[in-house]
């Protein structure tokens, strides 16, 4: 039978931190089914679901103590069950650009959470502006809309909500 887990780890950023956790997951016959990856500050950070059998996914809870010793990164492992399909849900794709200022993702997620709608994914990021060097944010968020809100208000919402915080923002549907 199947089972999943997710590993969390955060080390220094480094040529081979990938190799080193992944290595272990293959070694012990684990399967990647998805992760997430990046660079924060000095820091590399993975999110890993790895599915495998009871017997693998045991040997891989000793194989990560080892290598957590050996590669300076901070490992956390959680057992997890499949995600059951929403289907009363409809995924939209939200894209967030601003100046940057404190609060933009607080903000963001207490609009959703206020309605009760899911946030799938969240990506953010920090940059400068062309020409100007103006300290930039970006958000580009997943959500799960409930089926019995309507769209339209939700997105009236939204965009007033934005006006109001000064974030230029896109609210459509994912499509695919």
């Amino acid at each position: 039978m199947k089972q999943l887990v997710v590993i969390s780890a955060v080390g220094g950023d480094r040529s081979g931190v990938v190799h080193d956790l992944t290595r272990a997951v293959l070694d012990c016959g684990g399967n990647i089914l998805d992760s997430r990856m990046i660079a924060l500050g000095a820091e590399f950070a993975m999110l890993l679901l790895v599915s495998g059998s009871w017997h693998t996914l045991a040997r891989l809870e000793s194989e990560l103590k080892k290598v957590e010793e050996q590669s300076g990164l901070s490992l956390a492992m959680r057992r997890t069950e499949e995600r059951e399909p929403r289907t009363d849900m409809l995924p939209y794709a939200i894209d967030v650009v601003c100046l940057d200022q404190p609060g933009i993702v607080f903000n963001l997620a207490s609009f959703f959470a206020s309605r009760e709608i899911d946030i799938a994914e969240m990506a953010t990021r920090s940059y400068s502006a062309a020409h100007t060097g103006a300290p930039m944010f970006s958000v580009q968020i997943t959500v799960n809309i409930p089926g019995n809100l309507q769209i339209s208000a939700l997105r009236d919402e939204f965009m007033d909500f934005c006006d109001h915080l000064n974030l230029d923002a896109i609210m459509e549907p994912v499509k695919g």
